[in-house]
Formats: structure tokens, C-alpha cells, sequence
């Protein structure tokens, strides 16, 4: 499994994260853990998580994801994992935080509250990188960033990252860190993939710049590229099938993620693929984790069976040609998701 740098720090990690969202709603502890060994077993060093774990957020359910993964890490050496968790950031915007009644942001208390809960349920004395999950661009973020810096001083986090931000947010996140002294992000989580490469516009260009690393969420779309949504299909189970019932803002990100042109370019892919040897899920993975500003692409599975075909992808570097093919697809279909 080849690993990178995350940013400037001193950690490298498997250019592949498991990712745990679905743990403890569409796949159970026992299947949970099926998957972890399975990406241990392969090399995979790296795993994402969150307090606000599993989706969609629900009070009834917030941290289990946390508590399943703090349970498996018991088998295995502390030491071999790099474990990344997330404090949840606002709840009045986009997204309510299932944490503390909903009652979230970023500021010290919600911050020093987030760590030591999700300590507890990690069961474990430290997290390697610490993220703020959604930012709050109206708020201090001296505040939130004094707090995070504190945390690595006092060795309950290593290194600190945000997610989901913007390039305003994070040049200036890093701008009041240089400012103040405090601990700068070394990573920056955000959407990327072959149906959504809005973060080339402009946050590549920051991550070079700035020493920043994306590791990239959600790189097969949502389970999108992996053709399971073509000719309108909604499998049950499947995440955007639920998100469809559910309405209300699960709907509305559901058909972000699942609409003509989106299907459109999936099929483009899906062809490339089959003519490059090899299955659309492997392709869309290795091509997340081929540029210059990723560090470790995070995948996601809700069964042991999904994982093949992702670690496929750890060798795989794209040749010319093949990324020829892509390009062309993305500037005929630009932006599929909006």
C-alpha cells in the first residue's frame, strides 16, 4: 500500500482511508468490523470518522460509529492505526449536528465537550487527526483554532484539519494560525470525485501553495459511479434510495447526487473503465487518489464484498491516455452534480 504525507506533518498514511459514516446504520457492527480487518489486513492504516457518525444524524444514534470503531481498534496495536475523527461545527446551517441537542458550533466549550466524548468512545487517549467537520464563517476563528492548538499541546490530538471548507476558509484559517502562533490545518476534507471536480477550481491551487493535503470524501459520488443508480434504478438499501424517502434535505442532496447528468457521465466512466481492464469503482478510486494535492482518498462500504474492488485500486496509477479519456468527459459534462 503506498503512503503520503499529510501536509506538512510528520504522519504518512495509505493513500487509501476507510471511511466509517454508514457503521451502525446500513452496515451493523459485526459487518463494521468485516471491513476494517479487511482494509487492515490490505495495508490500510488510515480511518475516518465523526462524532456526528452514522448518516444522516440522528440524537438516537450519535457516536455509535465511534463506539463500533473504538471496539475493533482494541484488536490491533494503537500505534499501527491513524485514526481521524471530526468535531461537528454549526448546527444552524446546512446540517444539525446530532451532538448536545443540537446545540453545536465551533467554538472552545463545543470543542473541548467534542474531544473528550469522542475519546471515551474511541477509548482512546489521543486522535491523530482532529477535523472540524462544517465550518462557521461567521464566527471567531481564533477561538476555534486556540482550542484545537491547545489539544495538541496538551497530546490529545496530533494534527488538526477542517473539512468542508472553502478557499476563503481556508486561507484564512491558516492566516490566523500564522497570526497567532497557533497550529495550522495540514489537511482539508472535502468532496471529490470524478462526477464533482469543483475543488480543482480553486482549492487545489491553496493545498500546493499552502502545504495543505485533501483527503477526499465521497470519491465514488456516493456510491454513483459505481453504476448501481443507472436507468433510474433505486436499489434498496442503497443510501440515495433512502435519501429519496426520507425528502426534505436528504431528498434535495439525493438529487444532487443522483440526476441525468450525473447518470450521463457515470456511464462515460463506466465505458472507459471496461476498456481500461478494470471496474468502475477501481478507476474512479485510483483516479481520486492520483493528484498532486491528494494525500489519501476516503472510501466508504456497507459490505465486505465492496472492498475488492476498492483495494484494487491501491496500485493503480492511470496512464495518460486514460486520463485523456476522463478529462474529455468532464469538460463535455462539466460540473454533473451543480
Amino acid at each position: 500500500m503506498q503512503t503520503k504525507r499529510l501536509g506538512k506533518s510528520a504522519i504518512a498514511v495509505s493513500k487509501i482511508c476507510m471511511g466509517t459514516m454508514t457503521f451502525g446504520n446500513q452496515a451493523d457492527e459485526a459487518m463494521a468490523h468485516r471491513i476494517l480487518d479487511k482494509s487492515f489486513d490490505a495495508g490500510i492504516n488510515f480511518y475516518d470518522t465523526a462524532e456526528n457518525y452514522p448518516v444522516p444524524p440522528q440524537e438516537s444514534w450519535a457516536g455509535l460509529t465511534e463506539e463500533i470503531v473504538g471496539r475493533w481498534m482494541k484488536t490491533k496495536k494503537r500505534d499501527s492505526i491513524i485514526l481521524a475523527t471530526k468535531v461537528c461545527g454549526p448546527s444552524h446551517g446546512w446540517i444539525r449536528g446530532s451532538q448536545r441537542s443540537g446545540m453545536t458550533a465551533l467554538d472552545r466549550h463545543n470543542i473541548v465537550r467534542a474531544i473528550e466524548a469522542s475519546l471515551k468512545r474511541l477509548d482512546t487517549d489521543y486522535i491523530d487527526l482532529y477535523q472540524t467537520h462544517w465550518p462557521d464563517h461567521g464566527a471567531r476563528y481564533e477561538e476555534a483554532l486556540g482550542a484545537l492548538d491547545d489539544l495538541i499541546r496538551e497530546g490529545k490530538v496530533r494534527i488538526i484539519g477542517c473539512s468542508n471548507e472553502t478557499s476563503w476558509g481556508l486561507m484564512h484559517s491558516l492566516a490566523v494560525s500564522d497570526r497567532e502562533g497557533f497550529a495550522r490545518y495540514d489537511t482539508i476534507q472535502n468532496n471529490y470525485s470524478l462526477n464533482n471536480r469543483r475543488f480543482e477550481d480553486e482549492l487545489a491551487q491553496v493545498c500546493r501553495q499552502e502545504g495543505v493535503s485533501l483527503i477526499p470524501y465521497s470519491p465514488l459520488a456516493g456510491g454513483v459511479l459505481s453504476g448501481k443508480y443507472q436507468g433510474g434504478a433505486t436499489p434498496e438499501g442503497a443510501r440515495f434510495s433512502n435519501y429519496l424517502q426520507i425528502g426534505g434535505r436528504q431528498a434535495t442532496m439525493a438529487k444532487r447526487f443522483v440526476n441525468d447528468k450525473s447518470l450521463a457521465s457515470t456511464e462515460r466512466f463506466m465505458a472507459i473503465a471496461a476498456e481500461a481492464g478494470m471496474s468502475v469503482v477501481t478507476l474512479a478510486t485510483a483516479w481520486s487518489k492520483q493528484p498532486d494535492f491528494v494525500a489519501s482518498t476516503i472510501v466508504g462500504a456497507t459490505h465486505v464484498d465492496q472492498v475488492d474492488d476498492i483495494l484494487a485500486a491501491a496500485d493503480v496509477t492511470l496512464d495518460a491516455e486514460v486520463l485523456k479519456k476522463i478529462d474529455a468527459v468532464s469538460k463535455e459534462l462539466l460540473y454533473p452534480m451543480g
